[in-house]
């Protein structure tokens, strides 16, 4: 399979592809102007604590205090609760109003919502995370080999006790490398912990103390498991830095990074514009007829597979089965490249055929292995429904290049124009009823006028004669359709 990251590069913007045989599968924008927070280590204060939602709000330095729950908090070995017990201190006991702490952003804000803490500081490097309030050593569930999990886990062991007190999870990219490698990065997360510690004291909360790697980076960095090919980078300043970056920690890659020096934008390579904007409309559709609709709303993510114009060659539950089964690839192939997270309801063709239901679902599970994001599915409910989640860390590709309608509020509809003349007639007949006066002027959109003047003409006149009132009619030109004045005259 062949692997690329284009990366585009502006002052403004740095945007990141990464295609699968020439398909488009991820792409993750940063904006100058509002960079991710995810990984940032912060000083905060404790603004308000909120014993019902066992929460505190936290002041960071950012526009909306953020939220730590009391699960996030790292407590003391000995007050760790056991198996599924709850926590043994309330968030009362653990903080106050005015204190002041370490805390890392897990998840960026989210329209409403500010971004969510956590007091156990991750650190992650090339091969490991280190993660100073742990006391377990993790490996990679993609790392299945017994003995190199064995060796591994022997590694971290043996050097662990030279340095300060933490856990470690190994990374997948990190099986078969050598133990000096692996220990070298251990050094490295070592020294970098206590750069953040003496920050810390240094400060005075709210402060930024420790800031995640920008964009570019952070990818490469990240690149565990996936067989690049090429990495196509097309400004000159930047593929250099990658280049310099690459050859101190990720020696393999360094001759797949090259400097793209087209006059055709590297995006326009692979037609990357052309699916974004794809992927911000609602409907997807299959190669066989078929097709998806996505709707994705605060609370959650919904997407119903249709039959569409494909009709199949054999019969009724054949063609469901094979519209499902091509849907499941293209569904997972969405939730990666418009990064949708939270709960997600997947409404499938019914399917009367126990066996076909089976394999819809396992066909689901192993496009689902090529999402590095973390996945949960639960069986086809009773209503043929597949529940799932997702782990969301950023903002989807909607939340980042689109805001809400200004003039249906973010509904996706508008009332029709019959609707906003039947909301005039009775805003006549509610003023008629309360002011004296000789005539009304009614303010409203060319397509509501028209409709009042025309279908509803005889409505209109009616309403004269049952008032005693004239009633003029004026196009406002920046009115919506659903805006309307009822004006005394």
């Amino acid at each position: 399979m062949s692997e690329e990251l284009l990366i585009n590069v502006t002052p403004q913007e740095t945007r990141v592809a990464y295609v699968e045989n020439g398909v488009l599968q991820e792409v993750h924008i940063e904006r100058a102007r509002r960079r991710g927070l995810v990984g940032n280590v912060y000083q905060g204060k404790v603004m308000r604590v909120l014993p019902g939602m066992q929460a505190a709000f936290l002041e960071i330095g950012l526009e909306r205090t953020a939220f730590l729950h009391a699960s996030d908090i790292v407590q003391p070995a000995s007050n760790k609760p056991q198996n599924n017990e709850r926590p043994t201190e309330t968030i009362m006991e653990l903080l106050r109003e005015g204190q002041e702490l370490r805390v890392q952003v897990i998840k960026d804000p989210m329209g409403t919502k500010g971004a969510r803490l956590t007091t156990q500081i991750s650190i992650p490097s090339r091969y490991l995370v280190y993660m100073p309030g742990a006391e377990h050593i993790g490996i990679s569930q993609k790392i299945e080999d017994e003995g190199e999990r064995q060796r591994l886990r022997d590694v971290i062991t043996r050097h662990a006790a030279n340095f300060d007190p933490g856990g470690y999870i190994v990374r997948t990219v990190a099986e078969g490398v050598d133990e000096a490698a692996i220990v070298a990065d251990m050094h490295f997360l070592q020294k970098l912990w206590a750069t953040i510690k003496e920050r810390s004291k240094a400060e005075q909360g709210p402060a930024l103390i420790h800031e995640d790697l920008p964009l570019v980076m952070r990818t490469m960095r990240d690149l565990s498991g996936r067989d690049i090919e090429k990495v196509r980078i097309d400004s000159n300043e930047t593929s250099q830095r990658v280049s310099r970056f690459a050859q101190k920690f990720i020696p393999e890659l360094s001759n797949c990074i090259e400097y793209y020096p087209g006059e055709r934008p590297i995006f326009d390579l692979y037609g990357v514009d052309d699916e974004i904007h794809k992927a911000l409309e609602r409907k997807v559709q299959l190669k066989s007829g078929g097709y998806l609709i996505i709707d994705q709303t605060e609370a959650m993510t919904t997407i119903d597979v249709n039959t569409g114009a494909f009709v199949g060659h054999r019969n009724l539950e054949e063609t469901i089965f094979k519209t499902n089964l091509e849907a499941t690839q293209a569904i997972v192939r969405q939730l990666r490249l418009r990064n949708l997270g939270g709960i997600i309801i997947l409404d499938f063709i019914d399917m009367l055929d126990t066996e076909h239901r089976r394999q819809v679902l396992r066909a689901l599970e192993k496009n689902l292995e090529r999402d590095h994001a973390k996945t949960h599915i639960s069986e086809v409910s009773t209503l043929g429904l597949v529940e799932m989640t997702r782990k969301r860390t950023r903002e989807s590709l909607e939340h980042i290049l689109c805001e809400s309608c200004p003039i249906c509020n973010g509904r996706g509809s508008l009332m029709t124009a019959e609707t906003v003349c039947y909301e005039i007639f009775r805003e006549i007949m509610r003023e008629a009823r309360q002011f004296e006066t000789t005539e009304f002027l009614v303010l409203a959109a060319q397509p509501v006028i028209d409709m009042l003047l025309d279908e509803e003409s005889t409505s209109v006149a009616e309403l004269e004669e049952f008032i005693g009132k004239p009633i003029r009619f004026q196009v406002e030109l920046e009115y919506t359709q659903e805006q309307f004045d009822v004006v005394l005259m």
